[in-house]
């Protein structure tokens, strides 16, 4: 609590004893709140003034004052609750004056209880003829102001519980998100996917290509990682016997926070014996069709400044033909790192010391002038080995079989024909060694454990992961990650 206060805030304070004195708690106690004014919205709005008189439907509300009119011995309010809101007129001769001196102690932002009929006004407004007030939480700061405000995007998401409280967009953001992860889960259930919880801490950094946290177990006296993905867990339990496996969880990289990175984020990690790359298409493609359709009940979002129509069969394009077709550089032929060098600095692509093949800087080509430019939705497909080192490899052992899902410029999943060959995931695994050795602080440790699951045999299959803030920023429409995060990491303020 802040120790110097503004002349509304200690005005509030002040009322605190005058509640004792009409024996009512200033931060309340359990209320019985019997409907949700979005409902009685819905059933009620549209009746007249005489259909409302006839029912005499009684409503138990409670929510936030947002608004007070005060007229002498009635006055208007209006009443917040999660998902809507309603106008009340409450008169001393109606409620008593005793719930009316209550009442006179009220201010924007207390949160009250309602009981009264519905009514509609002279203006035609539905409203609660209110026969029972109950105050039940005194709000000691003064509300932001409705049209100059809480309109800041870092002061929006440092005092996110003020944003939800003002800003209605922002409350239907936090829970379409909600409602997009239980369609998530619905979507895999309904598919026979399980889905599983693993470990976050790991002793070991694997599963992607990513700066890690890391933590101090004392008992153990050993270092650990905030794991930056669920895949090797995942596969273990293809090992076992788990067909189908899916983990919807948090995912922690020691990286920088920008409009579309934040340090920890929720992933949905999928895993399908017997199944391979095509699958995943399928999977993917099927997950976004039943989105739009049953959730967001829309297909054509404004994103990025582009208009993207997910109700297309989703195209599928090859990584390699795709920088050709902007560079005129062709990385299906036999391009030696050197070679490869000299074409990024023509092409002005930044190069880093740890590469020592052409794979990565191919991969590098695709990042700085290719992505940019991607519309979607698209699968971007046949990735370089080099940065792939947990899928298996095609025709071309240059190359993997793994896409990625593009829209407006952004990647949103990422997917594999998993390997399930020991020999050949230990080689990827020295070969990560090397890349350490060479600075690459990204490159994954030599898991012996996952090794030995696959010694057991693990069945041919298809893995996936979709970031689930950065899906819920394209149906929602917002630029920025914050906006579906409800508390998102932020720099100390100055």
């Amino acid at each position: 609590m802040d120790e110097k206060l503004t002349d509304q805030e200690e005005a509030r304070r002040a009322k605190l004893p005058k509640y004792e004195e009409l024996g009512v708690d200033p931060f309340g106690t359990r209320f019985e709140k019997k409907d949700c004014l979005k409902t009685v919205r819905e059933e009620y709005g549209e009746k007249s003034a005489e259909e409302l008189a006839e029912l005499h439907h009684n409503v138990v509300v409670a929510g936030r004052l947002m608004a007070i009119r005060r007229m002498g011995k009635a006055s208007f309010v209006r009443l917040k609750d999660e998902e809507g809101s309603i106008q009340g007129w409450i008169a001393k001769d109606v409620v008593g004056e005793a719930s009316y001196n209550l009442f006179k102690l009220a201010d924007l932002g207390d949160i009250v209880g309602l009981e009264g009929t519905l009514m509609k006004t002279r203006t035609g407004e539905l409203t609660i003829h209110i026969e029972k007030y109950t105050h039940i939480t005194k709000c000691l700061h003064p509300m932001p102001e409705k049209f100059h405000g809480l309109t800041d995007t870092e002061e929006r998401s440092r005092r996110r519980f003020l944003d939800l409280m003002v800003n209605d967009s922002s409350r239907e953001i936090a829970l379409t998100r909600s409602k997009i992860v239980r369609g998530i889960r619905d979507y895999c259930d309904a598919l026979g996917f399980h889905e599983v919880e693993t470990s976050i801490l790991s002793p070991l950094l694997g599963g992607a290509a990513a700066k890690p946290f890391i933590t101090h177990h004392n008992a153990l006296d050993k270092d650990f990682y905030l794991r930056i993905a669920t895949e090797l867990n995942l596969k273990k339990c293809l090992v076992g016997g788990i067909e189908r496996v899916y983990e919807i969880g948090r995912i922690f990289r020691n990286e920088g926070i920008d409009a579309k990175h934040n340090p920890e984020f929720t992933t949905i990690e999928l895993y399908q014996s017997y199944a391979d790359l095509s699958d995943m298409k399928k999977w993917l493609e099927g997950l976004i069709h039943y989105l739009t359709d049953h959730i967001l009940h829309k297909h054509v979002f404004h994103w990025n400044n582009q208009d993207i129509d997910l109700s297309k069969p989703f195209e599928s394009r090859d990584m390699a033909d795709l920088i050709y077709e902007k560079t005129g550089v062709d990385f299906r032929e036999q391009i030696s790192f050197e070679e490869a060098v000299e074409l990024a600095k023509k092409h002005h692509v930044p190069l880093e010391k740890s590469w020592n093949s052409t794979g990565y800087i191919m991969q590098a080509f695709f990042d700085e002038l290719v992505e940019p430019t991607l519309v979607g939705p698209l699968f971007v497909c046949t990735y370089p080995i080099e940065v792939s080192p947990l899928t298996k490899k095609t025709a071309d052992p240059r190359f993997v079989d793994r896409f990625e899902f593009f829209c407006g410029g952004t990647e949103f999943a990422n997917a594999y024909s998993e390997i399930n060959n020991p020999f050949d995931q230990k080689e990827r695994f020295i070969e990560q060694l090397k890349a350490r050795e060479r600075g690459d602080d990204e490159a994954n440790d030599m898991d012996l454990n996952f090794l030995e699951a696959l010694e057991y045999g693990m069945p041919p299959a298809g893995g996936i992961g979709l970031g689930i803030d950065r899906i819920t920023m394209l149906l929602t429409e917002q630029a920025n990650v914050r906006e579906v995060l409800l508390f998102p990491t932020m720099k100390d303020e100055k």
